[in-house]
């Protein structure tokens, strides 16, 4: 099992110590927001992109800003433990801090927590499954990378117990929306396609980038609503997310795909390519 560095409120703490007070808001019913960037040789990467999605998600939740230098400090005080992680993930937890036992809150300072891990990277392809769940586009926390997660919980141990790693969910009109974590991507007449963010789907750092870049680079992409069937005749599918740059997808339940395809080769070499120039922080 790879060690978890922890950081919470200023201290570095033994992961398998209590250090996060019982009726935390976080813990109770919740109440916080997350972000988590991938380690690149030691460092975190597109900090001041997650930075400005944890800042959306803390002002959606009706939560106060929490200075970015303060998170920073947690982020060095865990990377610089033991040996450099090559490659990894750091999760900055933002919670509304002590509270009542229901959904009230208090004037309570937030808990903030850094914690680090190595993790191994994924594999070229996955294969996902569709999922009866769906993303309700209209409800209070759309779009927020809030830590009320059980849907997710829920959606992806139904994928693994059919041999899958991610779980794809329409949203309440029957559009494709995104995967427990991560957004997708189709390909249909050559050209790439992804669900907008009016869909209900989370602003992925890495969709984001995956759009600036292969724009850039002279790809074609075409943000639309979509129907949760085109998984049932897209040439290509892939995911992504903050471990899994782009991902090409093999499986969509029964149906099986080449991967990665053309188009999603394409997309990774421009990632790979633009990452390497651009730096830690693009």
């Amino acid at each position: 099992m790879n060690e978890i560095r922890v950081w919470v409120n200023g201290q570095v703490v033994d992961a398998d110590v209590p250090s996060v007070r019982a009726l935390d808001h976080g813990v109770t019913v919740g109440d916080g927001a997350f972000e988590t960037c991938k380690i690149v040789n030691g460092e975190a990467f597109a900090l001041t992109r997650h930075f400005r999605r944890l800042g959306r998600t803390l002002s959606g939740l009706g939560l106060p800003a929490v200075d970015d230098a303060v998170i920073r400090e947690g982020i060095q005080e865990v990377l610089a433990i033991g040996d450099p992680i090559a490659f990894g993930r750091v999760r900055i937890t933002v919670t509304g801090g002590a509270g009542p036992l229901g959904s009230d809150r208090n004037d309570s300072p937030a808990t903030v927590i850094v914690a680090a891990t190595s993790s191994a990277p994924h594999e070229p392809s996955a294969a996902v499954v569709t999922v009866p769940w769906v993303r309700n586009e209209r409800g209070a926390t759309a779009g927020l990378k809030t830590t009320s997660y059980a849907e997710n919980v829920i959606a992806v141990t139904h994928a693994r117990s059919r041999g899958a790693e991610e779980a794809l969910m329409a949203n309440t009109r029957g559009e494709l929306c995104e995967g427990t974590a991560s957004n997708v991507f189709v390909v249909t007449d050559g050209v790439l396609r992804t669900p907008p963010l009016e869909s209900g789907c989370l602003a992925g750092i890495t969709r984001e980038l995956a759009i600036e870049w292969c724009r850039a680079a002279g790809l074609e992409v075409v943000e639309e609503a979509l129907p949760f069937d085109v998984l049932d005749s897209a040439d290509e599918v892939m995911i992504s997310n903050s471990s899994r740059d782009v991902q090409g997808v093999h499986a969509v339940d029964d149906r099986r795909l080449a991967a990665p395809g053309p188009v999603t080769t394409k997309v990774i070499d421009v990632w790979r390519a633009a990452e390497s120039s651009l730096g830690i922080d693009p």
